[in-house]
């Protein structure tokens, strides 16, 4: 009689150990089921979706820095940076602050004590230079 006590409770045991593995493996598949709605491949993702999860580091990079109003502004195009070098400050200063603080011509000729007029006028021409200085270095 103690041999079938002893087989009956090994039965048991496989029997429980079974439903454990049984169970233990549905949670887990359906773990990764839910998982797998909720995921995107990125083969799947468009451009746009990559470029916005994705990050570029500019740590080696050559950045040149203009000073205007008190606040710096980086250039990272070698030509376009030496261009901008060789113009007189005030009409640098009116294309960064038109271009990289998105300033109105009224707002510059603010902040200069100039006309507004002047402002438009100077950036427009100060533009035609910088073109025929960056199409004559390439």
């Amino acid at each position: 009689m103690p041999r079938k006590h002893e087989e009956h409770k090994q039965h048991s045991f496989d029997s429980y150990c079974k439903k454990i593995l049984k169970y233990t493996a549905r949670n887990c598949f359906a773990k990764i089921r839910k998982r797998g709605e909720r995921e995107t491949l990125f083969a799947d993702m468009t451009a746009q979706e990559l470029a916005a999860l994705s990050v570029t580091d500019k740590y080696f990079t050559d950045e040149y820095i203009f000073s205007v109003l008190g606040g710096s502004v980086g250039v990272s195009d070698a030509d376009l940076a030496e261009a901008l070098n060789t113009l007189p400050a005030d009409r640098r200063d009116i294309v960064l602050m038109s271009y990289f603080f998105d300033m109105t011509d009224r707002e510059i000729a603010e902040r200069l004590n100039m006309a507004r007029r002047t402002v438009a006028y100077q950036r427009a021409s100060t533009l035609q230079e910088l073109k025929k200085l960056m199409e004559s270095e390439e």
